[in-house]
C-alpha cells in the first residue's frame, strides 16, 4: 500500500493543481473577495472533496453502477450549475465599498458542489480505482482521502492567492471585465468531457 503513496501524491498534486471548476471559482473568489472571505469556500472544496473521495471509495460508486441514470442526471445538474456560475462570474463587476450583496460560496455550498463537479467525480473514482490495495481496501481509501485533504490545500490555496494578487491589476474595469469573461469561458470549457458524452 505504501509503495503506491508517491504515485498517489503525484496524482493528487497534478489533479488538484490543474485548472478545473474548483480552482477557477477559487481564483475568481480570491480576486473578488480576497483571501480571508474566500476561506470558507476554500475549506469547503478541500474537506468536501476528501469526504466525497472517502464515500465514493467506500461504496457510493456502486449506486451509480446499479442506477447509471442517476450519474447522468447528476452530471447534467452539475453542468447546468457551472453554466449559471460562469454567467455570474462573467457579469460580476468590482465590489463597491460596503457592498454586501455579493458573497463568496460558503463552506457547505463549496462542499456540496463537489457532488456535481464532473472533475471531482473523475478524480475520486480514478484515485480509488488506481491506488487502493485490495488486501487493505478500507485503509487504502482512508489514506487516499487523507492525501487529497493535505495536497488539495496548498494547490487550491495557490489559486486563491493568485486571484487575490490580481486585485490591483484588475482594479481597471476593462481588465476586470476581460478576466471575468475569460474565467467564465474557461469554466464552460471545463465542461467539455460532459458535453462529449
Amino acid at each position: 500500500m505504501l509503495s503506491l503513496l508517491p504515485a498517489l501524491i503525484l496524482f493528487a498534486i497534478v489533479s488538484s493543481g490543474t485548472p478545473g471548476p474548483n480552482n477557477l471559482m477559487l481564483m475568481s473568489s480570491g480576486l473578488n473577495f480576497g483571501v480571508r472571505r474566500t476561506l470558507p469556500h476554500f475549506w469547503g472544496v478541500d474537506l468536501g472533496f476528501a469526504l466525497m473521495t472517502l464515500l465514493v471509495g467506500l461504496g457510493l460508486a456502486e449506486i451509480f453502477v446499479r442506477a447509471p441514470v442517476l450519474l447522468v442526471i447528476l452530471k447534467w445538474l452539475g453542468a447546468a450549475y457551472l453554466v449559471w456560475l460562469a454567467w455570474k462570474i462573467a457579469r460580476s463587476g468590482p465590489l463597491k465599498s460596503g457592498d454586501t450583496r455579493a458573497k463568496p460560496l460558503t463552506f457547505l455550498q463549496a462542499a456540496a458542489f463537489q457532488w456535481v463537479n464532473p472533475k471531482a467525480w473523475i478524480m475520486a473514482i480514478t484515485a480509488c480505482a488506481t491506488y487502493t490495495d485490495p488486501n487493505r481496501y478500507t485503509l487504502s481509501v482512508l489514506l487516499i482521502a487523507a492525501v487529497f485533504a493535505v495536497v488539495t490545500a496548498p494547490c487550491s490555496g495557490a489559486w486563491v492567492a493568485f486571484g487575490a494578487a490580481l486585485q490591483r491589476w484588475l482594479s481597471q474595469p476593462r481588465n476586470r471585465a476581460i478576466f471575468n469573461y475569460t474565467m467564465a469561458a474557461l469554466l464552460i470549457a471545463s465542461l467539455y468531457p460532459v458535453f462529449q458524452e
